[in-house]
């Protein structure tokens, strides 16, 4: 199976947990993404009010099938002191 095979099989698994993440108290954005030039790829971008809401959200991670299916993660926190919209 191609990696752009197996990346469109993860994303459409994703659909579920895309809609609980938004559903939940705290979350400002939650999106799951396929990169436009590696295709096997994904992008994930969070946006919490809180480390609290984004912890309660994660409990354990992600489910066990989901867990194999990562091949490589970099998780970043961000304090942002202000934004302004560039449009």
């Amino acid at each position: 199976m191609s990696s752009q095979v197996r990346r469109e099989a993860y994303l459409a698994s994703c659909v579920e947990v895309v809609e609980q993440a938004r559903r939940e108290p705290g979350c400002l954005d939650f999106a799951i993404g396929a990169d436009l030039v590696d295709p096997g790829r994904i992008n994930i971008v969070e946006r919490w009010d809180s480390r609290q809401s984004v912890e309660t959200f994660r409990g354990d991670g992600p489910s066990g099938e989901q867990a194999a299916s990562i091949l490589a993660a970099a998780v970043a926190e961000y304090d942002v002191a202000e934004s302004r919209s560039l449009t």
